[in-house]
């Protein structure tokens, strides 16, 4: 009885350890048998795209003219405040005029004394009484006489101190009651015209030429001419409404720095914009017929921008690709893939070189679409 007890356990343990075997064995098969997992690919385009590039800017208006005296005097009246628009002739600054007043009263009395002089001596020369260089000497002091009337009559129009053009007050330095002279190194007030303003910015040697060569005319005058229009970035971050034009280039290297000076006009209808002004100057920088991918197509390792290719059997390889610019959420290519390539678009993170995977088509306008922002701070 024992014996047949035993005959019947070992062939129960037999059936377990078959079946047991039997159930890993179609567990294998069913994991080989697991199709690949999906990721998007999409087939290489060129693409026509535009970065930007900044500077830092200072901001003049078109003409910025220093107001200062013809004559020396007290400030008897003070015409205009800062900030205030005026016209070309309208006055500024009155200086008081009380003692040029009587030096011209003094100098049109001695007129009178030598014309009469002159008049006195004219018969007795006809005449021959006496000779005609006294009658010479008369005529040369009177010359004198109204020359130095002329020169104060001058000084009292000088004290009337006007615009030298339309535009704005900048800063005034001297009020009422102040001395101010025709010496002096700091001017009654400055006038700017502000309808545009001029915006100074500088490029390195390597900048310049590059900027040269990506633009498009026979010297620097018609490269200047073509270049499309920049944008002004303001203090606060803002994008100035008004688009600018690249004017001049000094096309000299300055020594001590190393740069190339550069002008842009803004048109400034608000007058949002004045002297003294700060910002970013943004120049487009287009990129003709370019390879991009996406940069969420992509992952850093050791200091190298990677990605994943899609090769024969549908096995995925990294490769290291040399970027030329970033914009917005695309990289620009100079070297590592090519037209001919397909990457993987995401999903990069659950990669590993030579892994098999399951290609999804994807277009490659829909790959390079910027993701959506869903949570904004």
């Amino acid at each position: 009885m024992k014996h047949t007890k035993l005959i019947i356990l070992l062939a129960l343990s037999s059936f377990l350890l078959i079946l047991n075997c039997t159930n890993k064995q179609e567990n294998n098969v069913a994991l080989n048998q697991a199709p690949p997992a999906a990721f998007p690919v999409s087939q290489m385009q060129p693409k026509t795209v535009t970065g930007y590039q900044e500077y830092p800017t200072s901001i003049e208006g078109l003409i910025n003219t220093e107001v200062s005296p013809k004559t020396s005097g007290y400030i008897q009246k003070v015409f205009v405040d800062e900030g205030q628009k005026v016209k070309k002739g309208q006055v500024l600054f009155q200086l008081e005029t009380q003692s040029l007043n009587q030096d011209a009263g003094a100098a049109k009395a001695r007129i009178n004394v030598a014309q009469i002089e002159v008049d006195k001596l004219i018969p007795l020369v006809e005449k021959n009484i006496i000779s005609a260089v006294q009658l010479e000497t008369a005529k040369a002091n009177l010359a004198q006489a109204k020359a130095n009337y002329s020169s104060v009559s001058a000084s009292i129009g000088y004290a009337r101190i006007k615009s030298p053009i339309d535009g704005n007050i900048g800063a005034i330095n001297f009020r009422e009651g102040a001395l101010i002279g025709v010496n002096d190194p700091i001017p009654l007030t400055s006038v700017s015209n502000i309808t545009q303003v001029y915006a100074f910015f500088s490029l390195t040697e390597t900048q310049y030429l590059d900027f040269l060569q990506n633009s498009e005319g026979k010297n620097v005058s018609e490269k200047l001419a073509n270049f499309p229009s920049v944008n002004l970035i303001l203090a606060n971050g803002n994008m100035y409404a008004e688009k600018g034009k690249i004017q001049t280039s000094t096309k000299q290297i300055n020594q001590n720095t190393g740069t190339v000076s550069l002008r842009a006009v803004f048109n400034n209808p608000t007058q949002l914009l004045t002297n003294g002004n700060s910002g970013k100057i943004q120049i487009p920088i287009i990129y003709k017929n370019v390879t991009v991918i996406p940069q969420v197509a992509t992952y850093e390792q050791q200091g190298n921008i990677m990605l994943y290719k899609l090769g024969k059997e549908n096995k995925v390889s990294n490769t290291i690709v040399k970027v030329k610019a970033a914009i917005d959420n695309l990289y620009v290519i100079e070297s590592g893939v090519d037209l001919n390539d397909k990457i993987i678009v995401s999903g990069v993170g659950k990669l590993r070189d030579g892994m098999t995977i399951s290609p999804q088509e994807t277009s490659f306008e829909e790959a390079i679409k910027p993701i959506a922002t869903l949570f904004k701070n």
